[in-house]
């Protein structure tokens, strides 16, 4: 009977990534079956599928915090099926059940009463092949589908213990990934579903947030915004996130996460970089962040940094092949890569930000020149790894200090990214913005059109940054990219 079944937590994905499943092609399964099914599916919370002439449905009856779900078989019955085992079918899908006037119903007569009943309801037929194996106490199944003659694949963890499933998710490398049923991951093979991917890129000064889909001719953005946090406030001078920062940043990332899962992303990639790299209580920030967002932040080189944003370079922007160098400047640090065409010649990172240098000189208001020549002298020291060098053809700029710089230098009330993207920033119009910000108290910096409002404290420390860069390349202008580490990171882990 239905009842003696105990419910198991179960995770899936529909699009499980190659190395894990050619990690269990190595392994000999338990099981192999090949069956023939019809899924029903419907709008509610409830998995109906027939198998063997048997009509099975499973209800869902909850979802915990790290999105591992718990389903309980309620119907499984032989077609066709009584009365009272089709009100069963209605109570799964939370519907009133309607004046049921036969004694039984087949699978015709079944989809017939769900639909006038007001239940959207879609037959599709699925031939699987599951391949089953026992792996750190859970049943895991790699499953190859051919959905309405479309193939597809995916992967499931059940277990009564839900913490063992989320131990094996962590050991094949599969934390991030969205627990996706199989109304969902169905939808998602036919084509009807998007297949989107999430990218949190966890800075020193702010928490960017990037959501594509794939799509024949590359990734269509769905989402792309950024907020500032100040995660990396204080942390020059005590060594550690400060409470209030992680706080801050906490609260925005788990937005970003129930947005992502909101927009049915299948996965969530997640890195952060210097203040992460410089904290001495980097560990236990990650840990507070996981258990209140289920979101495993994996801290990053800068060396990595710079190759990511490169990437991200080298895909979105149009350059004729020649010397170039890529730059991002952070809250925390800047990254460097030189660059022949799309051959990385040297990269590296420099602990050189805006947040650490606006606190160091207080630029966070009116600036004195005499203050002002030091933090360029500073900056001038401090970014001597580039001295020497050949000078590229073309220098591109990245980051909120970049884009934010451009969009003030554009006057553009409403940040546009297509109109930023491509665009140049003389090293003039750096210079000029840099007397601006000297000059102007905070609040009223706040204010400057283009300018968003949580950078203004960091702006000229930025600022002053991108002219020491541009002065010792030689250049007098940066080619800027909207697009970064966040759309390098996107292609690197989810594919082209």
């Amino acid at each position: 009977m239905a009842g003696t079944i105990i419910p198991r937590w179960e995770w899936r994905t529909f699009s499980p990534p190659g190395e894990v499943v050619s990690a269990f092609a190595r392994i000999d399964p338990h099981v192999v079956q090949d069956s023939d099914e019809v899924y029903l599916l419907t709008d509610g919370d409830a998995n109906l599928k027939v198998r063997d002439g048997l009509l099975d449905v499973k209800s869902l009856r909850s979802t915990d915090r790290r999105g591992l779900e718990l389903w309980e078989p309620v119907v499984k019955a032989e077609l066709p099926v009584t009365r009272g085992e089709l009100a069963s079918v209605f109570a799964a899908l939370g519907a009133p059940a309607p004046s049921l006037e036969a004694e039984a119903y087949t699978l015709e007569g079944t989809m017939v009463e769900l639909a006038e009943a007001g239940d959207e309801i879609d037959a599709v037929e699925v031939h699987k092949r599951r391949a089953r194996y026992q792996v750190h106490d859970c049943m895991v199944e790699l499953t190859d589908l051919v959905v309405d003659g479309r193939p597809g694949k995916t992967i499931a963890i059940e277990s009564e213990d839900a913490e063992a499933v989320v131990a094996a998710i962590g050991s094949f490398g599969l934390t991030g990934y969205v627990n996706t049923n199989y109304t969902r991951g169905l939808e998602q093979v036919l084509g009807r579903r998007p297949v989107r991917y999430a990218v949190i890129d966890v800075g020193t000064n702010s928490v960017k947030f990037l959501i594509a889909e794939r799509a024949d001719d590359g990734w269509h953005t769905v989402l792309d915004r950024a907020e500032v946090t100040r995660l990396g406030e204080g942390l020059e001078e005590s060594g550690e996130i400060g409470q209030g920062a992680l706080g801050r940043t906490t609260d925005a990332i788990a937005a970003m996460v129930e947005e992502a899962t909101t927009h049915g992303v299948v996965a969530i990639a997640s890195v952060g970089t210097a203040g992460m790299r410089a904290a001495t209580n980097a560990d236990e920030a990650i840990a507070r962040i996981q258990e209140a967002t289920g979101i495993l932040i994996e801290t990053i080189p800068g060396e990595e940094e710079g190759r990511l944003a490169y990437l991200a370079v080298q895909s979105s922007l149009k350059l004729e092949p020649g010397p170039l160098v890529v730059f991002d400047s952070g809250g925390g640090s800047t990254q460097f890569t030189f660059g022949h065409g799309e051959a990385v010649l040297d990269r590296f990172s420099l602990p050189v930000g805006a947040v650490r240098y606006a606190e160091a000189f207080e630029l966070d208001g009116i600036v004195p020149p005499s203050v002002l020549d030091q933090a360029m002298t500073a900056l001038a020291e401090d970014l001597g790894a580039i001295d020497g060098r050949d000078q590229p053809d073309v220098v591109v700029g990245m980051g909120g200090t970049v884009t934010n710089l451009t969009a003030v230098g554009l006057a553009m009330a409403r940040y546009d990214p297509d109109r930023i993207q491509g665009s140049a920033l003389t090293r003039e119009e750096v210079e000029r913005q840099i007397e601006l910000y000297a000059a102007t108290p905070l609040e009223e910096r706040r204010v400057i059109v283009g300018l968003q409002p949580k950078r203004a404290e960091v702006i000229l420390a930025g600022a002053c940054i991108v002219r020491t860069v541009l002065q010792k390349l030689g250049r007098d202008a940066l080619i800027v990219s909207d697009r970064g580490l966040r759309h390098g990171l996107l292609q690197d882990r989810f594919g082209s």
